[in-house]
């Protein structure tokens, strides 16, 4: 399990991001990435989507659950690598409703195609930026003259 300060980068990095990009496995092996919105959801480990079922995208975590999700706030950029599942809970789909999912399902959240995708995630790695973008521009100047490796912030791999 990762440490409180990495998750908490996680968790910044996630809430930060609007948009994240689901890379699945079709059943002809290929790769396919798509834009879905992120939740305002607070990340303990799980994230959560708004999806239609059926669509190609839950075909493809039935043939291959194994994702990876990809997101950025504009400065740091995260992947999460974990194990999907589509859920039908209306509970949990009332908790997370919200306007942006009203537009995609024709009926609301009464939508007979409205489901969840769950990711359970296993790994993380994050790159995080701290650092102005005039001091970046810096490093990687002074990399470039030095041959170096630019420090403009931390990178790192996690078990989650």
């Amino acid at each position: 399990m990762t440490d409180n300060d990495d998750f908490e980068t996680i968790r910044t990095i996630v809430s930060g991001t609007r948009i994240a990009v689901l890379t699945t496995r079709a059943s002809s092996g290929e790769l396919h990435a798509r834009p879905l919105a992120v939740l305002d959801y607070p990340f303990e480990g799980t994230l959560w989507f708004f999806t239609q079922e059926p669509s190609p995208k839950t075909d493809d975590v039935a043939n291959d659950p194994q994702v990876n999700v990809s997101f950025t706030d504009g400065k740091s950029y995260l992947s999460i690598a974990g194990t999907a599942s589509v859920e039908r809970n209306q509970t949990r789909i009332d908790q997370l409703w919200n306007p942006m999912a009203e537009a995609w399902f024709d009926d609301g959240r009464e939508d007979p195609s409205v489901a969840l995708l769950r990711v359970d995630a296993t790994s993380a790695e994050f790159w995080a930026i701290d650092k102005p973008k005039v001091v970046r521009a810096f490093e990687i100047a002074k990399a470039v003259v030095t041959r170096t490796t630019p420090d403009v912030g931390e990178n790192k791999t996690v078990s989650l």
